[in-house]
């Protein structure tokens, strides 16, 4: 097997996924050209070395359909030989990108591979797709379809954590965000987006509170309570029947945010490093996906890590930084727990409940923030993991050179 390498990672700012936030007059291909443009431009890049962009988005629509992955190339003006795909596993699709590249890249066949993902939330709500899961009343009940908040409130109930527990994890989840900011951690990846005119449109993530606080945060009220009692509630009772109620503990404060963003990741081997006069700055040493429970829906990150590990005959205590991706903030909780790894070396600068959750593109975000934690701490090996919709889990393992 050749070794796939990471020579490089980018992202835009997350900005508010919401008609006035900063980056909602930004179209995702102008996000991905961006992107692009600076890839080339930091690297001396010759484009023509790129044999594929592996782009995730989550909700392919509109200005995100038609695969978007190879219009981005054409319209940033590179090599008419690069070419393009967009694929979709739901939140992991920016992470599912970059493993496919690695696999890829791994088996000899490609040599230099750009992956990540996109994701305009304030142009394309989420759901805008549609699809049988969500749609068809057939699959939704043999698949006792249930939205991903109850899964989120099912899985505290169960775990025992409170309103109070959740609501501090995101309290901290701001904190570490606005430090890491105030101290210019993520600076290394994030490319400021301007408009045509070379305008800023927003240079750093949109979301982040540095005044939340428990107290705050105590006085959202839970967001899922109305559809628990339209039903779903039930739907989730009747597979786990060891709880007599589904407490309702997240609301928008302790869930991920709404918002647009992009990223992307330049990898290849060894050789083609050499050859594009590219430092490579990681391996990836392994990647992992699973299938897990549909309904409860956001436990595949515990069993994905252990399969990624049990593959390398590596333990959670070989890991020096965690990013698990706080879809809500159980997620991590339980993860973390699960896995007996301490919450000190998990997201240890915020998570997407600080800076949002740009759907397509996060997997490929986390992997980048953990790469540049690394490198700035001179710690050694990171592994990015995301609950998916549907029942999945996803992990990437990587190793700083």
């Amino acid at each position: 097997m050749t070794e796939a390498y990471i020579f490089d990672t980018v992202r835009t700012p997350r900005g508010k996924g919401k008609k006035d936030g900063s980056l909602h007059q930004a179209t995702p291909v102008w996000l991905l050209r961006t992107l692009l443009l600076a890839l080339q431009s930091r690297n001396q890049l010759d484009t023509s070395l790129v044999d594929d962009l592996v782009l995730g988005c989550v909700t392919p629509v509109g200005e995100q359909g038609a695969d978007i992955a190879r219009t981005a190339v054409l319209d940033a003006g590179w090599a008419q030989s690069v070419s393009g795909v967009t694929l979709s596993r739901f939140c992991a699709s920016g992470l599912e990108a970059v493993n496919q590249a690695a696999q890829r890249i791994g088996s000899g066949m490609e040599d230099m591979i750009v992956a990540g993902g996109v994701e305009s939330m304030s142009r394309w709500p989420m759901g805008s797709d549609g699809g049988a899961w969500v749609m068809d009343p057939r699959i939704n009940s043999g698949t006792a379809f249930v939205p991903q908040g109850i899964s989120a409130d099912l899985i505290a109930t169960l775990e025992g954590f409170s309103r109070a527990d959740l609501d501090a994890y995101a309290s901290e989840s701001h904190r570490r965000a606005a430090l890491a900011q105030a101290e210019g951690r993520f600076d290394k990846s994030i490319v400021a987006v301007k408009d045509l005119n070379g305008l800023l449109m927003l240079g750093r993530d949109e979301t982040v509170r540095p005044g939340t606080s428990v107290e705050s945060l105590a006085k959202l009220m839970p967001s899922f309570e109305m559809m628990g009692a339209m039903g779903f509630d039930a739907t989730a009772l009747d597979k786990y029947t060891t709880i007599e109620k589904v407490i309702h503990s997240h609301h928008a404060g302790n869930s991920s945010g709404i918002v647009d963003g992009a990223a992307l990741v330049l990898l290849g081997s060894k050789e083609a490093g050499i050859k594009a006069g590219l430092k490579p700055r990681a391996r990836v040493r392994m990647c992992s996906v699973i299938g897990s429970e549909p309904t409860i829906m956001l436990t595949g990150p515990t069993p994905a890590c252990q399969k990624a590990l049990h593959k390398l005959g590596m333990t959670p205590g070989d890991i020096d930084l965690w990013e698990i991706n706080e879809a809500f903030a159980t997620v991590p909780m339980k993860t973390a727990r699960d896995l007996g790894v301490s919450m000190d070396r998990v997201n240890v600068n915020g998570g997407s409940i600080a800076m949002g959750h740009p759907l397509g593109a996060t997997g490929a975000i986390i992997l980048g923030t953990a790469l540049d934690e690394l490198e700035r701490t001179g710690k050694s090996t990171a592994l990015a993991t995301l609950c998916i919709g549907a029942g999945m889990g996803i992990a990437t393992i990587i190793e700083r050179v």
